[in-house]
């Protein structure tokens, strides 16, 4: 039998790892979780239960559908996150640029892929910069799977949770921006208000602000737990879902600025997308959906028709032929396997 301490011996040495891995997981149910080290540098290369950066990526089947991965084609996936996505596009054959904000996404799917050589190929920044790794017009495809991945929520030291106490932190790249804990200690309540109505969709948005605003009188907030603790206490106690949860949403969309993102990385990949290339957005947010939506349908109209026109006019901003009209959700299977696809949506377009 393959046992934990043998499968790094095979790194660099096929192709094939990435698929002996999930045998192994049938096999040795947790090997992920153990730390191995690169033999010549020493580096961990894995980590237990708080440093693996482990996801389990949604509606697998229907992205490779959409994206059709091919030797010789080559996709950008804008959220590489732990490489589920693009393990399966090399897998496939294609050629895969993978970009992500945040550095221990980087280091552990460059580990996790560097099996794949060439073909793979991992850049740190932002999905809207897209336009600055790769040429205009020179990809076949740009997966996007938007929001926080399961590892950044259950690591505490990274702030998004409010499980488990930490440093009110939420930025995706910790090396550049202001923390949550800036935004709640310095905005006004006013601001704070906004910020949780308009990105939480949070209806008791101006009781929390004016609350975290009198509590930062008496103490600057500092933690996850402390910020839990003060959405709660104005909440009133704990339903079906945490009452800071809207609250927390919100912070980290803004402090991330993601809807921003969202709009010009789907500007971005209509300029590198080559001709019959496909764009594959998956969103687990009403706010980032309509975004999503409402740019594709904007961009995928023929004709343009108002009252005081004689005739219709064509689109000067068609780029986009819909794969499908509505969103793609996940199948019942899936959902029983893996609780997060509930609420996904995932849109496919056609560049013209």
């Amino acid at each position: 039998m393959l046992t934990p301490a043998f499968i790094p011996a095979l790194a660099g040495s096929t192709d094939c790892l990435a698929v002996l891995g999930r045998m192994v997981d049938s096999v040795v149910p947790g090997w992920r979780g153990h730390v191995f080290h690169n033999a010549s540098s020493g580096e961990q290369v894995g980590g237990g239960n708080e440093r693996e950066f482990y996801h389990k990526p949604v509606l697998m089947d229907e992205v490779l559908a959409g994206l059709e991965p091919e030797e010789g084609k080559l996709i950008l996936d804008g959220t590489l996150g732990g490489g589920g996505h693009s393990e399966r596009l090399l897998e496939a054959g294609a050629h895969v640029v993978g970009m992500d904000r945040d550095g221990d996404a980087l280091a552990y799917a460059g580990k996790r892929l560097e099996v794949f050589g060439d073909r793979f190929r991992a850049e740190q920044g932002n999905f809207s910069e897209m336009r600055s790794v790769v040429p205009a017009r020179s990809v076949d495809g740009v997966l996007l799977d938007l929001g926080v991945s399961s590892w950044q929520l259950d690591q505490a030291g990274r702030g998004f949770s409010f499980q488990k106490d930490g440093p009110l932190d939420m930025r995706m790249d910790q090396a550049a921006g202001e923390t949550a804990a800036d935004w709640v200690n310095q905005r006004s309540a006013e601001d704070l208000a906004n910020i949780f109505f308009q990105y939480g969709e949070e209806k008791a948005s101006r009781r929390i602000a004016a609350a975290i605003v009198r509590a930062r009188e008496e103490e600057e907030f500092t933690t996850t737990l402390q910020l839990a603790s003060c959405v709660e206490k104005v909440m009133g106690g704990r339903g079906r879902k945490h009452p800071a949860t809207r609250v927390f949403q919100a912070l980290r969309m803004a402090v991330n600025t993601e809807l921003d993102s969202v709009t010009a990385g789907l500007e971005a990949a209509e300029d590198v997308i080559k001709p019959g290339g496909v764009l594959a957005v998956i969103t687990f947010h009403s706010l980032e959906d309509r975004l999503v939506k409402q740019f594709l349908r904007k961009r995928s109209v023929k004709f343009l028709d108002r009252p005081e026109w004689p005739e219709p006019r064509p689109n000067p901003d068609l780029a986009w032929d819909l794969v499908s009209r509505k969103a793609i959700a996940a199948t019942e299977e899936e959902l029983a396997q893996n609780t997060r696809a509930r609420s996904a949506k995932l849109r496919l377009a056609k560049r013209r």
